[in-house]
């Protein structure tokens, strides 16, 4: 097997080489500043490490099924960022921002029928499940979206709606990611099935941290704006776990807070310190903290009865530690 710094600088060149056509240039130029912002890159990381635990050829075959994965995730941010009317990504202006809106949705789209020229590259013998693994995640990270969206019109929403939500939205592409690698590489049905459920729940608990990070994390390195899901007074995990604990004078002092004008820089500051503390005095943050544990221990339990060998667990035990070490 390769070393993580191995598969990381494959990775690496992967994305270094990979090119979009030069004409128009508004069409695919937002492309190729998704690629160059980079990102942690976790789910073709997750893909090309299930892959290698079962082979060491590392030819198209695999690496632009690899490339296709993170190309869809990168058309969902894009999208994304529109409707969070997000400023920044990865410490860099939104497309939306870059560009405009309409720039921003027309390139998100070609972005994933790129995603899909890529995937096609798979081995013919397995292309068609490939593809109904894909399609049926594009699918319900789509769902996932909308929930996502349906929950800002909700005045409260359970952490199992918020579960169930984040599973589709972020969970199922990192689940996908492992089963593609696995799959590719000839692993058994079994064997690909439990990786799926290793990286699903990797999936949550990554989000739950984004969530925590969001608000507890520091702004240079998380390459965001902190704060931005209390402004938007967005369902994160921390808000509806709030919205469930709170007592009667709690909620009403919740209320009050996502009630809070943000126009200006000081609006905004003000609400995110009340809404910060608020959480750490409901101990919002150590809760999210032990639900993130919770996450990466079933993990590596769905890989009990993998038929994987010890070697083979030790490297998803360190892909998944390399996550969750993680400040941003």
């Amino acid at each position: 097997m390769f070393q993580t710094i191995e598969i990381d600088e494959i990775i690496r060149q992967c994305f270094t080489a990979l090119s979009f056509k030069p004409y128009p240039e508004h069409l695919y130029d937002p492309l190729r500043y998704m690629i160059s912002i980079g990102g942690k890159r976790i789910r073709p990381r997750l893909c090309l490490t299930a892959y290698n635990l079962f082979s060491d050829r590392i030819d198209n075959s695999i690496l632009k099924p690899m490339m296709a994965i993170e190309v869809f995730h990168c058309f969902t941010l894009i999208h994304d960022d529109i409707m969070d009317n997000s400023d920044r990504r990865r410490g860099q202006l939104t497309v939306h921002r870059k560009w405009d809106s309409n720039t921003a949705i027309l390139s998100g789209d070609v972005m994933s029928i790129e995603a899909y020229s890529l995937l096609s590259e798979a081995p013919a013998e397995i292309l068609p499940d490939v593809m109904r693994l894909f399609n049926d995640t594009a699918t319900k990270v789509c769902e996932g979206q909308q929930l996502d969206m349906d929950f800002e019109k909700s005045s409260v929403v359970t952490l199992d709606e918020y579960l169930k939500m984040i599973g589709l939205k972020t969970a199922v592409l990192i689940a996908c990611s492992g089963k593609m690698g696995a799959m590719i590489a000839g692993a058994p049905r079994k064997t690909c099935e439990a990786i799926y459920d290793y990286g699903y729940f990797i999936g949550m608990a990554f989000q739950i941290m984004d969530d925590y990070l969001d608000t507890f994390g520091d702004s240079i390195i998380f390459g965001k704006n902190i704060g931005g899901d209390i402004v938007n007074n967005k369902k994160s995990w921390l808000l509806v776990y709030a919205m469930k604990t709170a007592s009667s004078e709690n909620s009403s002092r919740l209320h009050g807070i996502l009630a809070m004008p943000v126009g200006t820089p000081e609006e905004r500051a003000s609400k995110i310190a009340a809404m910060k503390e608020l959480y750490m005095e409901l101990g919002a943050d150590s809760a999210a903290l032990s639900e993130i544990e919770k996450y990466h221990v079933k993990a590596m339990e769905a890989l009990k009865d993998s038929s994987l060998e010890p070697r083979q667990l030790e490297r998803l035990r360190d892909y998944l530690e390399s996550l969750f070490n993680r400040k941003k």
